[in-house]
């Protein structure tokens, strides 16, 4: 708007000067005419009447119609006329009807007005003719329309603005819930030909998203599903192995099948999503004193270093799994300490589960947070599928906050969650 703002002044500007430049020559012209009418009136009445008489007919002839007469001196000194390109063009005009000996002066002798000199045999005269008969006044109305049309047009600017930013947004907050993994109701197809043509493809767009997730959710559990009977019968036969069958290669198998019954959880999981689960204020610390706890009946210590209490709006179930997934994470590849440590700084509640690995280096940090990405060669570890993770940043995104990986000076990695407060 305010580009239009200024492109109209810009054009308006220029519209006047254009205006002023063609009309300026007949407008000098007519000034100059009607000077010279009040000069050759006056020289005629001068010459008509009696020398005697002359005196007494400046006199008379003074004032009329604001006219006024002066004898002039020759040791007079006319100040040049100003630099106004009017001005300068009603004195040519003049002078060429009167003779270029004519003298023109703006307010000579402090007296406002046109002064213009003619000769009646030796004696010389100034007729002083008011400006306001000589040149037309600025037209201050046209300001008045000029700032009618400007309103008209910032009103008619602002409607067509609002017509296509209203789409727009509309478009920018359905793009921004794809990107949270979300599926955003159908965009209304309104607005010029241009934008309802965006929005009927992003439409088409978002629901062959939905279809291609829907189909990948249902091929995902189909498998897990079918590969979980066969698995609990493999392992049943492994345990009723004969004794002859040694004890190392039995556990082997069973730690094994349980791996990949592990790996299927987290299948099921990725697949599964948090969206339906309604969100409510917890106490993000006894959620992660939930979860130390867990660990701890399985034989894992998790050092704590918890803030004060604070209760967050989140999904619990969902938050439980994320930092489920990070601690468990951390005990596959840490050598054997993981620490979990909250703060509350600048609107965020930081939640770091820290381990004392190896580390990855800084430029695959962001892959490992893509489904199916791992770094085995970096952490040492061959297990897991590579679901861990994108399964934390997904729940991390829904929850509007954000999920990162950083390597500690002291050696290890670092898995930083922040939610909003």
């Amino acid at each position: 708007m305010v580009l239009i703002a200024l492109l109209l002044a810009i054009g308006q500007f220029s519209a006047l000067q254009i205006f002023d430049y063609f009309e300026r020559e007949p407008r000098a012209q007519a000034a100059a005419l009607q000077a010279v009418t009040v000069v050759n009136y006056t020289r005629a009445s001068l010459l008509a009447s009696h020398e005697n008489r002359r005196i007494a007919l400046l006199s008379e002839l003074s004032g009329r119609e604001g006219v006024r007469i002066y004898a002039a001196d020759l040791l007079e000194i006319v100040e040049p006329l100003p630099d106004d390109p009017f001005i300068r063009l009603v004195a040519d005009k003049i002078r060429e009807n009167l003779g270029q000996e004519t003298l023109v002066a703006i307010n000579h002798l402090g007296v406002p007005g046109l002064w213009i000199s003619f000769s009646i045999e030796q004696d010389d005269y100034w007729v002083v003719i008011p400006r306001f008969l000589a040149e037309r006044p600025f037209p201050w109305q046209w300001f008045g329309w000029a700032a009618l049309v400007a309103l008209l047009s910032l009103g008619g600017a602002y409607v067509i603005a609002a017509r296509i930013n209203r789409p727009l947004r509309f478009l920018v907050k359905a793009a921004g819930r794809i990107s949270h993994g979300e599926q955003p109701p159908r965009l209304p197809e309104e607005g010029a030909e241009e934008m309802r043509e965006v929005q009927r493809t992003f439409n088409e767009m978002s629901e062959a998203l939905a279809r291609l997730d829907s189909e990948r959710t249902l091929l995902l559990a189909g498998i897990s599903h079918d590969l979980r009977t066969p698995l609990a019968r493999l392992r049943l036969a492994v345990e009723m192995l004969p004794d002859e069958v040694g004890e190392g290669t039995r556990n082997g198998m069973i730690q094994d099948i349980s791996d990949m019954d592990n790996i299927i959880n987290q299948f099921l999981d990725f697949v599964r999503g948090v969206e339906g689960e309604p969100p409510q204020m917890v106490d993000i610390n006894a959620l992660i004193q939930s979860v130390a706890d867990r660990h701890a009946r399985a034989g894992r210590h998790v050092e704590l270093k918890l803030s004060s209490n604070y209760k967050v709006q989140l999904r619990p179930l969902a938050i439980h799994r994320l930092i489920g997934n990070l601690i468990d994470n951390a005990f596959a590849y840490s050598k054997g300490k993981v620490a979990v440590s909250t703060r509350i700084t600048a609107g965020y509640i930081v939640v770091s589960v820290m381990d004392n690995g190896p580390g990855i280096p800084a430029s695959q940090m962001s892959r490992l947070l893509r489904p199916f990405e791992r770094m085995d060669s970096a952490r040492g570890n061959e297990g897991g599928s590579g679901l861990g993770l994108a399964i934390a940043d997904r729940i991390a995104k829904l929850h509007k906050g954000k999920l990162e990986l950083l390597n500690r000076p002291e050696g290890g990695l670092e898995a930083r969650l922040s939610l909003p407060l």
